[in-house]
């Protein structure tokens, strides 16, 4: 008989975002993008910054965004520690295209007290956010 559901907790420093039975995850991990379902083999591994999409046991769907963390697979149980975790719903468009903009910004500048590694990763985290609430408006 096949396993129709896996547990899945996705926690946050400052909350647990979602905690049940799910059909599937669609999350964005450090070698790229992962699906997982009831059955996947064991797996730990980090996240970037992006999206999970979580098709629940009975067929509805959440979107949430993460900032990064890590991801644990287990045969009955997935666990998603985010440092940050935002319901799709409640991400700010504006505030995220702000955050690309002066990114974007920080990036193109030819200063020399720039820090590109974190001008780069305020734009991924604002390009995901973005990415995020364009798939929660469909």
């Amino acid at each position: 008989m096949a396993i129709l559901s896996v547990n899945l907790n996705v926690v946050s420093a400052e909350e647990s975002l979602f905690s049940g039975a799910i059909e599937s995850l669609q999350i964005t991990g450090s070698e790229g993008e992962l699906g997982i379902m009831p059955g996947h083999a064991p797996l730990l591994t980090s996240l970037k910054p992006g999206m999970a999409r979580i098709v629940k046991k009975g067929g509805g769907e959440e979107v949430i965004y993460l900032s990064g963390g890590m991801l644990e697979v287990q045969p009955n149980h997935v666990t998603v520690l985010a440092d940050i975790a935002v319901r799709g719903d409640d991400l700010d468009e504006q505030a995220a295209q702000e955050a690309k903009q002066r990114a974007e910004e920080q990036l193109n500048a030819q200063s020399n007290d720039v820090d590109y590694a974190e001008a780069a990763a305020e734009l991924a985290r604002a390009v995901a956010q973005l990415r995020v609430i364009q798939a929660t408006s469909k």
